[in-house]
């Protein structure tokens, strides 16, 4: 079966002689390799020092740990009795941390680099060499620079509207009354406003390339396998898909980058900004590309939760209706007589999108907790380091499951609990979701704002109704399932809107 799947794609770049020889030789080198690094892996041996051990073979930590890293990290603390334990990716070291003074000592040791960690062990962002993976520290740094500059208060100002706008568009799309699946439906209104902020005007006009470019980043997602990832060098099936997905999306990007360039015509999008910066072409890409896929993936799951969160609790949907209705009755009173709901809640300013929504705040604050299902990654890029008190060797990549933390019955009794009024834990970086230490999630800032515009204006616009794949209450709510490691999905079906138009847009 591997050889035929590959062979449609190696004729098409190299002659048919030499195709068919490669798609019969490829079997053969992907078991040396494999053999020898599960051989190499297994006989090494443990130094005074270093964590325990997980008491598996290599072959059987692969699979686990791509397809469900949740139960395979738990297992794990399980098998070895300790905070820290180590295993193999084939010659990669990976050592697990756990527990306050582990959680501590990642996030702030100097030596662990988040880029490394997230690029080997993930595999799930588009990669293209010469272009994305060429991006070396100081340009990651200017894009670091300017994410800070699109998120400066002006410009989230301007975005206001915008994200509003988008929105509206989206939520009419789905037309008066119907049921919708959150995990898709609300996703892909995230990724249009996202695109909205992070690019240009011209792409996100553009419902079609939108719809292309999300289709593209689901590719990558579903292509990034142990294979993809492991064996980078190597022309799987999903190497060769995750590749050409990552050029199509490339190709789009680059186009509408060009086509700026070329007219001479100043648009006032984020596109503009990195323009007029005179910044590099890859530094462009890079920014575009990345941050795209990064803002989308997480805010849109973040927002498919907690507005599931809040279908599932009329409580707490109640009491985001009151805060955002007691802003619209203060700032809206200045707008025309019969305006549009978005126009209304464009009307209320940053400041107070920002500051003045404790009840958001607390929704957002626990839905991170309950439905984030990251496992923090890094790389010791500098000399050995211990953490906890366990040696970490130079090259070895380190792990932090943000489940130790967030679904910690000591520190969040009944973990699985929507409560967001729970007291805060006072534990050292007892909570982390927005990242932690010198690693904090750069786009936050904008990520708050797009939650809170479009549950603002979904809660205000629809009426929601919560059930299952039989029009029945779903009862418990389904749990996040933290084995899905990048959307943390329920059940297919688990979990649907019936919604029925309150307000016309």
């Amino acid at each position: 079966m591997y050889p035929l799947g590959l062979l449609p794609l190696l004729q098409a770049w190299v002659p048919e002689d030499a195709a068919s020889k490669l798609a019969v030789a490829i079997p053969g080198v992907v078991f040396l390799v494999l053999f020898w690094s599960l051989a190499d892996s297994n006989a090494e041996s443990r130094e005074e020092g270093d964590p325990e051990c997980l008491p598996l073979s290599s072959l059987n930590t692969i699979g686990p740990f791509f397809k469900t890293r949740f139960d395979f990290l738990a297992r794990g603390f399980q098998l070895t009795g300790q905070s820290v334990f180590q295993f193999n990716l084939l010659r990669n070291k990976v050592i697990v941390v756990s527990g306050e003074s582990g959680r501590r000592d990642f996030f702030t040791s100097r030596g662990l680099d988040l880029t490394e960690g997230f690029k080997v062990l993930s595999g799930a962002i588009p990669m293209l060499p010469g272009i994305t993976s060429d991006l070396q520290t100081r340009r990651i740094a200017l894009i670091h620079k300017r994410l800070a500059t699109a998120q400066s208060s002006d410009r989230l100002s301007h975005l206001v509207p915008e994200i509003l706008n988008d929105a509206e568009s989206v939520l009419r799309s789905w037309g008066t009354s119907g049921t919708i699946d959150p995990f898709t439906h609300i996703p892909a209104l995230l990724f249009q406003t996202t695109v909205r902020c992070l690019s240009c005007h011209e792409l996100a006009d553009d419902v079609a390339t939108v719809a292309r470019l999300r289709a593209l980043y689901d590719t990558l997602d579903t292509s990034t396998t142990p294979a993809s990832v492991l064996l980078p060098w190597l022309p799987s099936p999903s190497m060769l898909t995750k590749l050409y997905a990552s050029k199509k999306v490339y190709d789009i990007v680059n186009r509408a980058i060009n086509a700026r360039i070329q007219s001479g015509v100043s648009r006032d999008d984020t596109l503009q900004m990195l323009v007029d910066h005179e910044d590099n072409k890859l530094v462009i890409v890079g920014f575009i590309m990345g941050l795209l896929v990064a803002g989308a993936r997480s805010t849109g799951t973040t927002a498919s939760w907690m507005i599931t969160c809040l279908g599932g609790h009329p409580e707490w949907q109640s009491k985001a209706k009151a805060e955002i209705q007691a802003l619209l009755s203060e700032y809206s009173a200045e707008t025309s007589a019969g305006s549009s709901l978005k126009e209304q809640l464009a009307s209320i300013p940053l400041e107070a999108w920002e500051n003045r929504m404790p009840v958001f705040e607390k929704i957002i604050r626990e839905t991170l907790r309950m439905a984030q299902p990251h496992t923090a990654m890094r790389r010791n890029m500098g000399p050995e380091t211990y953490i906890n008190g366990i040696r970490v060797p130079s090259g070895a990549y380190v792990m932090y499951p943000f489940s130790d933390v967030h679904l910690n019955p000591q520190l969040y009794p009944d973990p699985w609990k929507f409560d967001p009024d729970r007291t805060e834990s006072k534990a050292s970086f007892g909570y982390v979701g927005w990242g932690g230490g010198k690693t904090l999630c750069l786009g936050q800032r904008l990520a708050k704002l797009q939650l809170k515009l479009i549950t603002a204006l979904t809660l205000l616009t629809l009426d929601l109704n919560l059930v299952d794949q039989t029009g029945r209450t779903p009862n418990p709510i389904p749990r996040p399932n933290w084995n899905d490691s990048l959307t943390c999905k329920p059940p297919k079906g688990s979990c649907l809107f019936q919604f029925q138009r309150v307000d016309q847009l």
